[in-house]
């Protein structure tokens, strides 16, 4: 098999993961989303410190826990700590529908993000298609009554990660360490503080009392830093084009499992919505596909006339 092919498979792998994850989750309805989340943490630092060890890379993870690179990382670090939340919480609540939504419409915050953030020109398909999520998140907030807050603050933490993430130059799984290995000692301080009575309202700590509570905790390391890790592998071998179809995996996975696992309501407003967002999910991706090719055209043209120059 080629080294794309293999790109291919580890892509779609870790969009799997990722989008049937809240089956995971659903597993640890009884506990705190904060207390989830605090194991999370702890457990992927643990995961990711062994496999760079394991690669010899741990003492890249240093340089970015010191010096102005701290700051970017930490800043990072609340980011996707705060997506991370957002996601277990709406498995906690039954809006498992509004997180996949948030993770459809991520692909058009990070372009409107680029507009703010880099003055990034955007073209005709890239307006319409962010035009027309507005509309699907407009349609749901007036049709449902409810601004859909959980869809919108999922897809711009995860755009303002990416955003902080671009000032930080080192790889993906080497960043999320750092970004886990600051937030250890308060996800550590949280569960001690837990198991001491400390925080007023604080239910008793499951992790060691019940066998199955705690494998389930314990493994949740291995499911934050595994797909990221087959992630990583993916995008070093397979065009960003690629990269960006196949992680729509990852949200309508998580609409199946919404729908027909959880049974949450669909209603014609969700129709609608949703309707909105894969038509304009499929214009910006034409759109990508259609730039990704003129660019390697433009390259293999460039490449071709140097020769002819030699």
């Amino acid at each position: 098999m080629s080294e794309a092919g293999k790109g291919v498979l580890a892509m779609i792998a870790a969009c799997t993961v990722w989008g049937l994850s809240a089956l995971y989750y659903n597993l640890l309805d009884g506990l705190p989303a904060i207390e989830i989340l605090a194991h999370r943490t702890i457990w992927s630092a643990l995961f990711f410190g062994v496999v760079l060890a394991f690669q010899g890379r741990l003492g890249q993870v240093s340089r970015l826990l010191r010096g102005r690179r701290a700051a970017i990382t930490l800043l990072a670090a609340l980011m996707i700590s705060a997506n991370w939340f957002l996601f277990i919480f709406s498995v906690q609540i039954n809006h498992v529908m509004q997180a996949s939504l948030g993770y459809y419409i991520f692909p058009l915050v990070a372009v409107l993000i680029g507009v703010l953030a880099f003055h990034e020109r955007i073209g005709r398909a890239q307006a319409v298609a962010v035009g027309l999520a507005a509309t699907a998140v407009l349609v749901l907030a007036l049709g449902l009554g409810v601004t859909p807050w959980i869809s919108l603050a999922l897809a711009a933490s995860f755009g303002i990660y990416g955003l902080i993430k671009k000032r930080l130059d080192a790889g993906p799984v080497v960043s999320v360490t750092a970004e886990v290995v600051m937030l250890s000692p308060l996800a550590l301080a949280y569960l001690v503080g837990l198991r001491l009575g400390a925080w007023p309202g604080g239910a008793q700590p499951v992790f060691g009392h019940d066998l199955e509570q705690t494998l389930l905790l314990t493994f949740s390391g291995i499911l934050t830093g595994g797909p990221l890790i087959l992630f990583s592998y993916a995008a070093r071998r397979v065009n960003m084009a690629t990269v960006g179809l196949l992680q729509y995996i990852n949200p309508t996975l998580q609409f199946l499992v919404a729908t027909l696992v959880f049974s949450e309501p669909f209603t014609r407003w969700h129709m609608i919505a949703f309707a909105l967002i894969w038509a304009a999910l499929a214009i910006y991706s034409a759109a990508s596909l259609r730039q990704d090719r003129a660019a390697r055209r433009a390259a293999a043209s460039a490449a071709i006339s140097g020769m002819t120059v030699t």
